[in-house]
């Protein structure tokens, strides 16, 4: 395996802007595309800052959580498709490709995508772009609230992109990279899944409450990395522009993590490149490649939970699945599958 010189991964934490108050598609289109064109000035400034001040060059650049857009709020799930989630060979992919050439770096965000095998729905969707322009990972979340994932189209999900393209793992000059996409970081077979696969940098585009306090999320930013043996690089949105909510309700703590759990470097409030940090694939190989206590992966049996796994039924799978039909979905109905599942739990005796 090719050695990989040590380089500078920054969470570029800025402010996400949404589409809600755009008057139509058309203008949440144009808004997008400037907003890449904003982006793209503020990652190639902190560049250039972090190599004259660290010495190391940056080669990886995370974007936060549906910065181009922010989130559906009450907007119906057609209408959040139509307006706002974009095609996988759509202009807004090509101005992202186009920048990640000009910047020389992988990038790394998260955006709503459509995709015509599923018409109707939307799927949010963590991506890498590399320097050459290409998508070279697209990753779509499996836990959502209020929202439609693979999960609920799953056997159809399964035919058409397999396994691997449910947990893709980028093989690339700077490391494997998998994506993990905001409160997902909570589910700790998530990570596990794409470690696995040879995942060593976990790129996490989030939008989240900052806070002095630990949060659930920050602790298990930490978790994921220790446990997997792998660097979390981590964005947080900047507050959130044109919603009613307060501007810094979803501000502050990006960080990057070392694969012992360690956090390197972790931003205040506000917009900022603060949290950058040295990536050394070459001793996250070697210690796990270490015969130690300390060596987590090596040292997982995981065949111990296999069948507890396939025996167990949270969520159900294909919810929006009726035989080759996918069915029309609003928000109601994943509160309301999401309260079936907690009544079967209990008389389960599971919770």
């Amino acid at each position: 395996m090719t050695d990989i010189q040590n380089y500078a991964a920054v969470a570029m934490q800025l402010a996400a802007r949404s589409i809600e108050k755009t008057p139509d598609r058309e203008a949440a289109r144009d808004q997008m595309i400037a907003m890449i064109g904003t982006v793209e000035s503020k990652i190639r400034s902190s560049a250039i800052f972090i190599q004259q001040y660290s010495g190391s060059a940056v080669k990886l650049a995370v974007l936060p959580e549906y910065l181009l857009t922010s989130y559906p709020g009450r907007i119906s799930i057609p209408d959040f498709a139509d307006k706002a989630a974009i095609a996988i060979d759509g202009p807004e992919y090509e101005a992202l490709g186009a920048m990640a050439q000009r910047l020389k770096m992988f990038i790394a965000g998260n955006a709503y995508e459509i995709d015509a095998h599923f018409p109707g729905l939307y799927f949010q969707a963590s991506f890498v772009i590399a320097p050459s322009g290409d998508v070279i990972l697209r990753y779509r979340r499996l836990n959502s609230m209020f929202a439609p994932t693979p999960h609920d189209v799953w056997s159809k999900y399964l035919d058409i992109y397999g396994i691997d393209g449910v947990f893709p793992v980028a093989k690339t000059e700077i490391g494997n990279i998998a994506a993990i996409a905001s409160e997902e970081i909570l589910y700790p077979e998530i990570a596990r899944a794409h470690a696995l696969r040879g995942a060593e940098i976990f790129v996490h585009s989030s939008s989240e409450i900052g806070s002095p306090i630990d949060t659930p999320k920050q602790i298990a930013k930490r978790a994921r990395a220790q446990e997997n043996m792998a660097y979390v690089v981590s964005a947080n949105t900047a507050g959130i522009e044109d919603t009613s909510l307060p501007l810094a309700s979803a501000d502050g703590n990006s960080m990057v993590v070392d694969y012992k759990g360690r956090l390197m470097a972790e931003s205040n409030s506000g917009e900022t490149f603060t949290a950058f940090a040295d990536i050394d694939i070459g001793a996250l190989r070697a210690a796990r490649r270490k015969p130690a206590m300390t060596n987590f992966l090596a040292r997982q049996r995981l065949e111990l939970f296999a069948s507890t796994y396939s025996e167990t039924t949270a969520q159900p799978a294909n919810g929006l699945m009726e035989g080759d039909t996918i069915k029309t979905a609003d928000r109601d109905y994943f509160l309301q599958t999401q309260e079936a599942t907690i009544e079967r739990m209990i008389k389960e005796g599971l919770i």
